[in-house]
Parts: C-alpha cells; sequence; structure tokens
C-alpha cells in the first residue's frame, strides 16, 4: 500500500477532484516521453494541447523533496513553469522561475487555473512599474496608501506571499485594496481576486466600493451559500460564512490574489482552513495594534489574537503600518475629546455593595427573586463588579443617569473647575450597549429624552441594531443602519456588535461608551467609528460613562491601530439571558465630570504648565537613574522633584535657599539636606549636576555655596 502504483491510484483521485479528464487522452498524459529518454509521470496539458505542468509522483514511504530535480529537470525539458509534487497524500507546487523552494497546496489546480495563470505569467511586467490610479488611491495628500501599495508590490516581486498590513480605521483600507488590485492585474501578476469580509453589510459595502472605484473590472458579491463563483468575473467578494461552506468547489489555483479584510478575526479554526485552501498571495487589512502582544495588562484574547495574526501571515510584525496617531497629525482622521462621565456605582472600582434593604423585594419575580437569594446567601452586602453591569445586573437609574448626562451636556456643555466650557458637536450618536435588552432599553430612554426633537411622535430619534447570529438578532438591521446613514432620523442607533467594526458614516460626532470591555483591540476598533473626516467636522466626542477609557488609558503609541469581538459564530449556541434587576439608586457622580482633551497623537492634551510639569518629573527620573544615592538621600530627592513639579511655572532652578522654605524647612531645612549630602559643598554639586539634567542649565541662580545663596535673592 506504500507503492507508487498505490499512490497513482489517489493521484488519479485527486486530479478528477480538481476537474481533469484523466481519459480523453488530452488533458493529461501518463508516462510521457521525453527527448532525453526519461519519462514524466503526468505532464497536464491546456484545451489547445500546450503542455502546462508536470507532475512527479512519489510513493509515501519517500520523502516528496526527492522528486524536486526531476520535476525541475522535466519542466525544462519540456519549456513549462509549473511543477507539481505527490504522493496522493500530500500535494507540493512550484513556479520554478519564481520560487526558490515547494510549497504544499490543498489541491491540484485545475486545468482552466492553470491555464489562466500560464497565460498571465507569459505577459507578466514589473508592478513597480504600473502607475497607481490616484483617482483611486493616494490622492489628497494621502501618500501612505501609495507606499503601502508599492511595500506590498515590491515584497511580491521579491517572492513573499504573506503580507499583512495594519491600517487605522478610516484611512482607507478598501480604497487601497481596490489601487492595488487594479495593479496587479495591470502587470499580470493576477486575474482572479478574492476580498473576503466577515459580515453581509460589509460584503455590501466592499462591492459598492469596487463598482466605483473599478468600474473596467467585473466585480460582484456572492449573495449566499449555494451560488457558485462565477468564473467570468475578475473579483469576487465574499464572507467567510459563505465562504467556508463553498471553498473545497474549487482548485487551490483559482484565486491569484486574496485580501482578508479585518484578517485578526479571520484566521482561526474553520475559517483558516478556507483561507488556507487557496494558493494565492494573500494580503491581510487590519486596525489591529499589531505588536502589542507582550504589553503586561493586555487581555488574553487579544494577545491571542495578535500572535495568531503575526503568526498566519508569517511576520513578526506588520509589513506595513499607518497607526491612527499618524493619521490625525498628517489630517487625514478626525481628533477626538473625551468627556467622562461615571456614575456612583459605575465608578466603585473596588466593586459596589448592594444591600439586602435596598431592595425591593415584593416587585421581583419569583425566578428573580430565587436568584438574587441565592446570590446573597451569608452576605450581606453583596458587592458586585460594575464591569459586568448589563450582563448579570441591570440599574435602570444607571441608564436613566447617562441618557440625561448626555442630553444635559450635549445642550449645555460642560465647565470645568478651571472655568473653561467645552461642548460636543451635535449630530449622529452611536451607543454601544451590552446586550439587546440593554440597547433597547437605551434606545426607548434616547427616544423619550428626544422626544421634543422629533418632527413626528411616530419617528424614532433613537433605535437599535443587534448582532450576535442568534435569536437576538435584529433582522432589519441593515435597513435601520442605511436609514442611519443616509436619512436625517435616527439621530441616535444603539449597537451591540454590529457598528463596533467596519462601519463607515462620517458625521458621526458623538461615540457613548456605555458598554466596558477588557479588549484593548476592541476599544479602539469601537473608538475608529467616530475618526472619518466629514464637512464642518472638527473633532469627535466619546462619551465615557463606564470608564473605559481609563482601562486603556487612551494612550496611542506609535504601533497601534485598532480590532474586534470575538466571531459571533465562535460563541456558544446563544441562551436566554436573565438580567437581575437591581432597583436601586444610581446617578452621575459629580467628581468623575472632566473632559479631556486629547492630541493629535492620541494622548490626553495637557495645557502648557502641564505639559512643562512632566517634561521636569521626567527629566529629573532619566537624571536619578544615572546616579547612585543612598536611602536617605533618595528620599530628599525626591522630596525636592515634587516641589520642582508643583512649582514648575515659576521654576528655572531648585537652589539650595529653598530647603529653609515650607514643606522642605519641615524636614530639617538646609542643615539636614549638608548632613545627608556629606557637606555644603557636595550638596551644591548635587544641585548644578541635577539643575543641568532637569533645567538645561545651572539655572538662573547658579549654586553658590555661600551661605548667603540659602536665602531667597529678594532679600
Amino acid at each position: 500500500m506504500t507503492t507508487e502504483a498505490f499512490a497513482r491510484v489517489k493521484i488519479d483521485e485527486l486530479l478528477r477532484d480538481a476537474g481533469w479528464r484523466l481519459t480523453d487522452g488530452l488533458s493529461i498524459r501518463f508516462e510521457y516521453s521525453l527527448s532525453s529518454g526519461g519519462r514524466a509521470d503526468y505532464v497536464l496539458f491546456d484545451r489547445q494541447g500546450r503542455a502546462l505542468a508536470v507532475l512527479e509522483a512519489k510513493k509515501t514511504s519517500v520523502d516528496l523533496t526527492n522528486g524536486e530535480a526531476q520535476g525541475r529537470r522535466y519542466a525544462d525539458e519540456l519549456g513549462i513553469p509549473f511543477i507539481f509534487l505527490s504522493n496522493g497524500e500530500e500535494i507540493w507546487f512550484c513556479d520554478k522561475d519564481q520560487d526558490a523552494h515547494f510549497r504544499p497546496v490543498k489541491t491540484v489546480f485545475s486545468q482552466d487555473d492553470l491555464a489562466r495563470r500560464k497565460a498571465a505569467r507569459d505577459i507578466r511586467r514589473n508592478p513597480l512599474d504600473i502607475p497607481i490610479d490616484t483617482r483611486i488611491a493616494g490622492g489628497g495628500g494621502r501618500l501612505y496608501q501609495i507606499a503601502c501599495i508599492d511595500t506590498l508590490s515590491r515584497e511580491i516581486v521579491q517572492g513573499r506571499r504573506k503580507m499583512l498590513v495594519e491600517m487605522a480605521t478610516g484611512t482607507g483600507k478598501t480604497r487601497m485594496a481596490a489601487a492595488f488590485i487594479k495593479r496587479m492585474f495591470e502587470a499580470s501578476w493576477a486575474t482572479r481576486a478574492l476580498f473576503v469580509v466577515d459580515r453581509k453589510t460589509l460584503a455590501i459595502q466592499a462591492e459598492d466600493a469596487f463598482a466605483e472605484h473599478l468600474p473596467h473590472l467585473p466585480c460582484y458579491r456572492v449573495p449566499q451559500t449555494g451560488r457558485r463563483f462565477q468564473d467570468e468575473k475578475r473579483v469576487t467578494i465574499v464572507t467567510l460564512q459563505t465562504l467556508v461552506n463553498e471553498y473545497e468547489k474549487y482548485s487551490a489555483g483559482y484565486f491569484d490574489l486574496i485580501i482578508i479584510d479585518e484578517c485578526h478575526r479571520s484566521i482561526y479554526g474553520k475559517w483558516r482552513r478556507a483561507l488556507d485552501h487557496f494558493d494565492g498571495v494573500k494580503v491581510g487589512l487590519t486596525a489591529t495594534p499589531c505588536i502589542m502582544q507582550d504589553e503586561p495588562d493586555l487581555d488574553d484574547e487579544d494577545r491571542v489574537s495578535i500572535r495568531d495574526t503575526l503568526r498566519f501571515f508569517e511576520v513578526s510584525r506588520p509589513t506595513y503600518s499607518y497607526t491612527m496617531a499618524e493619521a490625525i497629525a498628517d489630517g487625514h482622521l478626525t481628533p477626538y475629546e473625551i468627556y467622562r462621565a461615571m456614575t456612583t456605582r459605575t465608578a466603585a472600582t473596588e466593586g459596589f455593595t448592594v444591600s439586602r434593604n435596598e431592595i425591593d423585594w415584593d416587585a421581583l419575580d419569583e425566578n428573580t427573586r430565587t436568584e438574587l437569594d441565592r446570590l446573597f446567601g451569608t452576605q450581606d452586602p453583596l458587592t458586585v463588579d460594575p464591569t459586568v453591569l448589563e450582563r448579570k445586573f441591570t440599574i435602570p437609574e444607571r441608564n436613566r443617569a447617562m441618557v440625561r448626562e448626555f442630553r444635559d451636556v450635549l445642550e449645555h456643555g460642560y465647565t470645568g473647575p478651571n472655568g473653561i466650557r467645552r461642548a460636543p458637536e451635535p449630530g449622529k450618536t452611536i451607543v454601544f450597549a451590552v446586550t439587546k435588552h440593554h440597547a433597547e432599553t437605551l434606545a426607548r430612554m434616547f427616544d423619550a429624552a428626544f422626544a421634543d426633537k422629533k418632527p413626528s411622535p411616530s419617528i424614532r430619534y433613537a433605535d437599535f441594531v443587534v448582532s450576535g447570529t442568534g435569536p437576538d438578532d435584529t433582522i432589519d438591521g441593515p435597513a435601520k443602519i442605511k436609514r442611519f446613514k443616509k436619512e436625517e432620523f435616527p439621530q441616535i442607533l444603539v449597537s451591540v456588535n454590529m457598528l463596533d467594526t467596519g462601519f463607515d458614516c462620517p458625521e458621526v460626532r458623538n461615540l457613548v461608551m456605555a458598554r466596558f470591555t477588557h479588549s484593548a483591540i476592541l476599544y479602539r476598533q469601537m473608538r475608529g467609528r467616530g475618526t472619518r473626516l466629514a464637512p464642518d467636522k472638527k473633532r469627535f466626542t466619546m462619551w465615557d460613562f463606564t470608564g473605559v477609557t481609563l482601562r486603556h488609558n487612551d494612550d496611542e503609541t506609535a504601533n497601534e491601530g485598532g480590532i474586534v469581538t470575538v466571531r459571533a459564530t465562535d460563541k456558544p449556541p446563544s441562551r436566554p439571558r436573565r438580567l437581575l434587576t437591581l432597583d436601586v439608586h444610581d446617578e452621575i457622580d459629580p467628581g468623575t465630570r472632566e473632559w479631556v482633551t486629547v492630541d493629535e497623537t492620541g494622548r490626553a492634551f495637557m495645557d502648557a504648565e502641564e505639559a512643562h510639569a512632566e517634561a521636569l518629573g521626567a527629566a529629573f527620573e532619566t537624571w536619578l537613574e544615572t546616579k547612585q544615592f543612598n536611602a536617605d538621600q533618595l528620599r530628599l530627592l525626591h522630596l525636592v522633584k515634587e516641589q520642582i513639579i508643583a512649582n514648575a511655572a515659576e521654576l528655572t532652578s531648585f537652589d539650595s535657599w529653598r530647603f529653609d522654605q515650607p514643606p522642605l524647612s519641615m524636614n530639617g531645612g538646609f542643615e539636614r539636606a549638608r548632613a545627608v549630602f556629606g557637606g555644603e559643598a557636595k550638596l551644591e554639586d548635587v544641585l548644578t549636576a541635577m539643575n543641568s539634567a532637569v533645567f538645561g542649565q545651572g539655572g538662573t541662580d547658579a549654586p553658590d555655596p555661600a551661605p548667603a545663596r540659602r536665602t531667597p535673592p529678594n532679600e
């Protein structure tokens, strides 16, 4: 059962699976005689009788590498580029002029696929010589799109078959992909492309975009499972859900180029199997922060997602990266501000307590009463983690407080303790909710709160959409989303897993974070819904009612971008969810109200004094790391640092006389400092070095060991 003859029986089946006709005497020639006297096990021909590929058979007990030289020799003699090796179990493939090594493929390529590849190969040009269509990508100063396309083209010419592009949400990944596809087609490096998305709405969106940007290329969307791909079309757009049920009907060579949108959600389990089936060059598009997997506080699911994405594309970092911070700085994305206001219960970071006597037990149904009684057990009060609100517990007053706060600040703005008033821009608003129940509750509350703004009571000022591939899904979700984008109402759309990724509505000016997430990837993706440019849109506002911006520090680094919920289809079967209603009081905690302005890098903006104080403190710590001090000296120096930061606006140096001023005078003053550092001269040497490092010079009052310098200059 390990002989080559037995292997050939299995290889024949593999050829039939790929649509080859074994008995017509034309498509396949067995034991094909060569002029050198050798015999090729299989030679595959096109419909006109021209040789396309050789297939060298080996028995299963022989390593396929043993057939590489033989296959290349036969291909050279026949003047053909393609070589297959197989033992009936494995199939390896090589384009001998392009590939240094053979690679495993899932099937033998079909006759049509081989012929198409051969024809394109004969007229192939260097894609870097093909001009990029700047009407599609690169226009309006978006030079990063051109740089991305050039990088991908260069990698492909060099033999790379898997590439990963990280581009921030809203920077035009689809447009870049369209221009890249056009270049690859014009250079004849591809004649059939696949564009993969994970949602039907995104497939429709991609189809519209390609129809606009690639009108000369026949593009189409596979509407559903069971519909055969259209061989005559050049670009196929398909959802993962459809692809996973259709891929085995096609040979591994059916697509030359595969672009995977939001690829971080496409490389797991059965999804990966469908993508691995095709041999085409694969390009992943994502807004995921791809190189943050080693951060100590990163969510475990994020870490796995990032790790597996990098592993799938066989890279340690993205092939090309353009971050949100870069895009905001370049003026291609809208900057944002954060209005943070949490309710008393939400702000309780250590959990909030609920006592038995706070609950109206008589108002509860029997099941809720039983469940609450079980949870209380011998505990009273019960401690509740705020991050699980709307998952296990719901507080109606908390939701009402958020809605009231939104309406009030939207209309009147917020005046901070410094007397500065800031106000968000009114406009389209997305609210991120936890569950269908939560979304429906918030939609009703928002609708009631803005009833006076509706032209008719029957109009919905606020609506909701839900996706979870379960019974809670919103049946008319696409229609609601279309109305939200195209029509005046609804102004507010509450979402559960529908608008957090891939949704494109530039007019969105407000994002309400009513959902807490530990996932930095999902958080950045949600935030990205507001970044797109629109006329008269100077910024967008994130309303943080859950503390999620605190959890993620809202601090973009040069390596971050934005990704995603766990795919609904990978979740356990949906089960009815029972919320335990806590009929307790809750309201916005005034102490949590703050308006955070962020700069073009995504970091919280500080005024000049705050920024200067922070810079001095950082410089002090940098200097301290280069020195060796004992515990007493370090303790005193940390007090000095506190004084420098507290008085940053007026200080240009720290001089010895300040030790005799409060609060340092209460720590023994100058005499204590002199003793700690072993004398006045040594103390002054330390201060001289510190001033040079922290202030950039010795200070306006250069340190002087003379006792007179221990008093302020005006004395």
